[in-house]
């Protein structure tokens, strides 16, 4: 398979800020990463993804933050649901096609226990049945499309209203 080169972006602020991120993504591994919410038992979760596709599945998933939410969407151009961004950055970077809705996604790859989330892993949220999904990115950190109105951005598992949402993680 061959990955088509990403075009550079125009803007010098967000050029600017895709390096301050790639940095911030590679200062990160030094420290020990906080523990997200969820958990359970330990599952062993062996991913087909090479460590240096998961940290290119995160910088190029961090450097679509600001893309604008679209239901449906699964585009840079035009836009992105949750389970559309993480079906355009997997493709893109892996060749690994996951499914296009968050519930199928739910079952997608292993489970992970939430002290065992990397970077490139997915995380599902929703109580009985999921609802939201995002990509891993280190740190207790995910990208994600939140809603209608919304951009693509960055998140703590462990803040805010991600904090009181049952979470789920898997590894593709």
């Amino acid at each position: 398979m061959q990955i088509e080169p990403l075009p550079a972006p125009r803007d010098p602020a967000r050029r600017a800020a895709l390096i301050a991120a790639a940095l911030v993504l590679s200062a990160c591994g030094s420290a020990p990463p906080r523990t997200p919410r969820g958990g359970g038992a330990a599952y062993p979760a062996y991913s087909r993804l090479t460590p240096e596709q998961s940290s290119d599945i995160a910088i190029h998933a961090m450097g679509l933050v600001g893309t604008p939410y679209r239901y449906g969407g699964n585009t840079p151009e035009g836009g992105f649901d949750c389970s559309g961004l993480i079906g355009y950055v997997y493709r893109s970077l892996a060749g690994v096609a996951p499914p296009r809705t968050v519930a199928q996604l739910s079952d997608f790859g292993a489970p992970v226990a939430a002290d065992e989330a990397r970077t490139g892993d997915l995380v599902v949220f929703g109580s009985g049945r999921p609802t939201h999904a995002g990509i891993v990115v280190e740190g207790g950190r995910f990208v994600h499309a939140p809603s209608t109105g919304g951009t693509v951005r960055l998140d703590r598992f462990n803040s805010g209203y991600w904090s009181r949402q049952p979470t789920a993680f898997r590894r593709p």
